[in-house]
């Protein structure tokens, strides 16, 4: 069975990369083509354009995601991957914002990337290894409870048209494993092994989600905004552009910009489930 490092940016599966060599290291790059969220550097917007094979303008994650992988690059193989840009899919999904309701930024930005990736270079069952680390046992058991007789995860996709619609189907393609878990390795010795090595750098006040994960607080995605203004006013900005208040029903993004900025927060005030979802 080939085996398959799914890469977040995160210090999780990163971790996992350089511990436990895979047939296939994998990075799903979350991209927006709007100019506000211009990557700086125009020389590295080259170098992430020939390896996802189409034009890179800029991402919704913090640009540091860019230089980590790139570091990581120089260690292992990784191949580069993308799906549709993030404006792209919220017009697909009816013009809302992704939200606790409605979760389909995972899965369109960076399952089915990776999916259609594994149906090009494998197509078989893979063994794909998830970044939960020991103490996050939960998060486990809820991935095991929906996997498949055979122990394996589905994905529904369009497997053909009957007439003009699209004939939908389910696709057994990956099966889980949680070396972290079996290896009993948690947050504190990830920390640990990143603050030795250093050659990969994840800067201080690093999360490798998109910057206006509907996951995190509203205090924490303010303090987003001051380091990161650009990105929180893209989310602003699709908000009000297509529904607003769909984002939470207590504030929306122009609120979240107005609260008095919290000069005595740093970063590490916020607790790791400030981090998102999708990153690992």
């Amino acid at each position: 069975m080939k085996t398959v490092n799914s890469l977040s940016g995160g210090k999780s599966s990163s971790y996992i990369a350089l511990n436990y060599p895979a047939d296939h290291n994998v990075f799903s790059l979350v991209r927006t083509n709007d100019s506000s969220c211009l990557y700086p550097d125009a020389k590295v917007r080259q170098i992430v354009s020939d390896l996802i094979g189409c034009e890179f303008i800029g991402t919704t994650e913090q640009d540091a995601i860019i230089k980590i992988m790139l570091d990581l690059s120089e260690k292992i193989n990784i191949d580069w991957i993308t799906g549709e840009v993030f404006e792209d899919v919220i017009d697909f999904k009816g013009g809302y914002l992704p939200n606790m309701m409605v979760r389909y930024c995972t899965t369109h930005l960076k399952m089915h990337p990776i999916f259609e990736y594994w149906k090009q270079n494998i197509n078989e069952v893979c063994e794909m290894r998830i970044g939960f680390r020991k103490g996050e046992e939960r998060r486990q058991k809820n991935m095991l409870e929906k996997l498949n007789k055979n122990g394996n995860e589905e994905i529904k996709i369009v497997v053909g048209k009957r007439g003009t619609k699209n004939k939908w189907g389910m696709v057994e393609w990956r099966k889980p494993s949680f070396p972290l878990i079996d290896n009993g390795i948690d947050n504190k010795e990830i920390q640990s092994y990143w603050s030795k090595n250093t050659d990969v750098d994840f800067p201080k006040g690093y999360y490798n989600n998109c910057v206006g994960c509907f996951h995190r607080s509203p205090l924490f995605l303010n303090k987003m905004y001051q380091e990161h203004p650009n990105k929180i006013e893209w989310f602003a900005k699709q908000e009000e552009k297509n529904k607003p208040n769909t984002f939470r029903k207590d504030v929306n993004f122009k609120q979240i910009m107005q609260f008095a900025p919290q000069t005595e927060l740093s970063f590490e005030d916020f607790d790791e489930c400030d981090s998102g979802y999708c990153g690992l």
